[in-house]
């Protein structure tokens, strides 16, 4: 038995029997409990997904699948659902990721570092704003999804975290903490990072970005949040404007070089590295608008040095890390040569 392997007519056949069992007993009958995550929603009607899933396996593959031999989530009861043709709800809404604290933060700071009533025609706007955001999918929302008594209370969790506020906070999370003490820092900054999310999904512009870069961006660092990040990214990689970066660098007689490290591609590698090398846009996130890009807002760069960029903020420039670098450098020489590996050596090789 291949387990997730069920079909859309082993579904159903669960489903049936869940009907004429009744929710409870046919828990009770294949020893699982309620859903807490997600549930499968068929003809109007919700449905443990986990039960649903396992029992269909019987009739797949002559038993049904115990609770303890996989998960109700979205990378088993779930998505085998899904697959086979269903649809499926979460039970709870998602998390506040940074991007929406950001702007319900904006909100607070503007109204005094004081909650909002959901009443309030901003909280309702900015609920609006929120349900129009690509960060959460569709099948991760339930129907009170960020809706403005959701949004007057996140206003409540910020303001009674401020350090102003005499009472005791509610029930705020360390990311409210976070998000607050960068508008605390840098109030203007922040604000027109609002701004710019805000003028994003407005216009569409942060609407159709592409979403599989996600996993890779846990990597980043990005107090600006996610959306402007993949915007950041998306613009890095077109690949039109790389090859007139390039070419200009090239007609001015320079080299295809990191401009941090001095990593040249094509040196190391030969004619496998001919013409390659990555580009970064230079521009803050605070500060990249919807102005076009333009070939002096990218910076020739290694992946490596691309990485070390991104990876912790505030980023620095390449002029910035190449001073790291050649600090770094002029220490180590300092330190008495100790006798190298026949891989290190060939690293020091590489990057000197």
């Amino acid at each position: 038995m291949r387990i997730g392997a069920i079909t859309h007519d082993a579904v159903l056949k669960a489903i049936a029997e869940y009907d004429q069992l009744g929710r409870t007993e046919f828990l009770a009958k294949y020893g699982f409990n309620e859903s807490l995550s997600y549930v499968l929603v068929h003809e109007g009607r919700w449905y443990d997904s986990k039960a649903v899933a396992g029992v269909a396996h019987k009739w797949d593959h002559g038993r049904a699948l115990l609770p303890a031999e996989f998960s109700g989530g979205k990378d088993h009861a779930a998505a085998w659902l899904k697959r086979a043709g269903f649809k499926v709800k979460t039970v709870k809404n998602p998390d506040w990721a940074r991007d929406e604290i950001i702007l319900a933060c904006d909100l607070v700071m503007a109204n005094g570092w004081k909650g909002l009533d959901a009443n309030d025609q901003r909280v309702i706007e900015l609920s609006d704003l929120l349900q129009l955001m690509p960060i959460h999918a569709e099948a991760d929302r339930n129907e009170k999804f960020r809706n403005p008594n959701g949004v007057a209370r996140k206003t409540f969790d910020i303001a009674t975290r401020h350090p102003d506020y005499q009472g005791k906070p509610t029930n705020g999370g360390a990311l409210d903490v976070e998000v607050l003490n960068d508008f605390l820092a840098k109030p203007a900054e922040m604000s027109e990072v609002a701004q710019l999310i805000r003028q994003g999904i407005a216009t569409g512009d942060l609407q159709g970005l592409p979403l599989d870069e996600d996993e890779e961006l846990d990597d980043y660092s990005a107090p600006e949040g996610r959306l402007l990040m993949r915007r950041h990214r998306s613009r890095e990689r077109n690949k039109a404007l790389r090859k007139k970066k390039i070419a200009a660098v090239l007609r001015q007689g320079g080299r295809l070089s990191c401009e941090a490290c001095g990593f040249d591609f094509e040196e190391v590698y030969g004619e496998r590295g001919d013409g390659y090398i990555e580009c970064h846009h230079v521009v803050p996130l605070h500060e990249a608008g919807e102005s076009r890009t333009k070939l002096s807002d990218l910076a020739l760069i290694c992946a490596n040095c691309h990485r070390m960029i991104h990876r912790r903020a505030p980023w620095p420039t390449p002029k910035e890390l190449r001073a790291l670098i050649e600090t770094r450098r002029t220490g180590q020489n300092r330190i008495p040569a100790q006798q190298p590996s026949a891989a290190a050596a060939e690293d020091h090789t590489t990057l000197a």
